[in-house]
C-alpha cells in the first residue's frame, strides 16, 4: 500500500505560488481548456518519462502537481515518489482553485476550449446508455447490453476511483493536442 502524497490546499497555495513549479497532470485539451497560471503540462500518461525533467525542475522549486479535482496529481505524487521525486498536489485541483476565484490562464484567443474530462464522460456515458436503450427497443433487446456495461463502468469507477472511459478520451486527437 503506497503512502499518501502531501496536499497542499488553494489557499496555501495561492499565497505560495511563486515558490513552486506547478505540473498539470490534465490532458493537453483540459489542460488548455483552463490551467493554474505558470502551470507546466505533463499529463498522467507521460509522467513516467518525463521523470528525469521533473527531478531537474524539483531541484529547484517544489513540485505542485495539479489535475482537475486532485485524484490524477495524488497519482502522480505517488508515482514520483516511487522514484525519489518529492511532490505535493492541490487538494480540489483547478475546480477549487477557479471556484474560490483565482484566475485561470487560457491558450491564445480564436482557440476552441476542450470540455473538462468529467463533462466528456458524463456525455459519453450518457449518450452510449441512450443508443443502447434505443437499440434494444427499435432493433433487438440484447443491446440494452450496452446501457448495463456502461452501469457497470460507472460503478468500477466510483468504486475505484479510476476511470476507463477517461483513459480512453485522453487519447483522442482533440485531448491530445498541445
Amino acid at each position: 500500500m503506497s503512502s499518501s502524497p502531501a496536499l497542499l490546499d488553494v489557499s496555501q497555495a495561492h499565497s505560495r505560488h511563486a515558490e513552486f513549479v506547478i505540473v498539470d497532470v490534465r490532458t493537453p485539451g483540459e489542460y488548455a481548456s483552463g490551467h493554474l497560471p505558470g502551470a507546466l503540462n505533463v499529463p498522467l500518461d507521460r509522467i513516467a518519462g518525463s521523470l528525469d525533467e521533473l527531478r531537474l525542475a524539483a531541484g529547484d522549486k517544489e513540485l505542485l502537481l495539479v489535475c482537475a479535482s486532485g485524484t490524477r496529481s495524488e497519482n502522480a505524487a505517488r508515482t514520483l515518489a516511487r522514484h525519489g521525486i518529492a511532490a505535493t498536489s492541490l487538494t480540489g485541483g483547478t475546480s477549487s482553485w477557479s471556484a474560490q476565484g483565482h484566475p485561470l490562464d487560457y491558450p491564445a484567443q480564436g482557440r476552441r476550449r476542450v470540455w473538462a474530462m468529467e463533462r466528456q464522460v458524463r456525455l459519453t456515458a450518457g449518450a452510449v446508455v441512450l443508443l443502447g436503450l434505443l437499440l434494444g427497443l427499435l432493433v433487438h433487446p440484447a443491446f440494452e447490453l450496452l446501457s448495463a456495461a456502461i452501469a457497470a463502468g460507472l460503478v468500477f469507477s466510483a468504486l475505484t476511483d479510476t476511470c476507463g472511459m477517461a483513459v480512453v478520451l485522453g487519447r483522442l486527437p482533440f485531448n491530445r493536442r498541445r
